[in-house]
């Protein structure tokens, strides 16, 4: 299967997980139910971010998830109204959040650097996935006379 069918996949797989953490009944001790919720969105981050950037190698992925992830946080901080409305919204409240925590940006940082070790022994397994693309190379040059 393509990189981009896989982290598909397992983005895909990821959500609903997440979502149930967060809204069904699970009994989870306070904890798990507290920040898994946020390691799970920062996994289906990251692999969303390889499915659209198949070719980045996943210190590069990890780098752009944690960027964004934080960014995402800390723009709980500075009021703005458009976007606090759409915080209020179930999708906002899923995609966005609607409270800034620390610990949840140290819950993003561990479970997108997990993740990151996790892609990159799949592609040890399979260096195809994250080889650059070859470009053909030019033919000899024809030495002058």
């Amino acid at each position: 299967m393509s990189r981009p069918l896989t982290t598909l996949a397992i983005t895909l797989i990821t959500i609903p997980i997440g979502l149930a953490v967060r809204f069904l009944p699970l009994h989870l001790p306070w904890f798990l139910y507290k920040y898994l919720g946020s390691a799970l969105w920062a996994i289906a981050l990251y692999w969303f971010l390889a499915t659209l950037l198949p070719k980045l190698r996943p210190i590069a992925i990890a780098t752009l998830a944690i960027v964004i992830a934080t960014l995402l946080e800390l723009s709980r901080i500075i009021p703005i109204a458009p976007i606090d409305a759409f915080r209020l919204t179930f999708a906002g409240k899923i995609l966005l959040g609607r409270y800034f925590s620390v610990k949840n940006i140290a819950a993003y940082l561990l479970a997108i650097a997990l993740t990151a070790v996790l892609d990159n022994f799949l592609a040890a397994r399979n260096p195809q996935i994250h080889a650059p693309p070859t470009h053909p190379t030019p033919p000899p040059a024809i030495p002058s006379k």
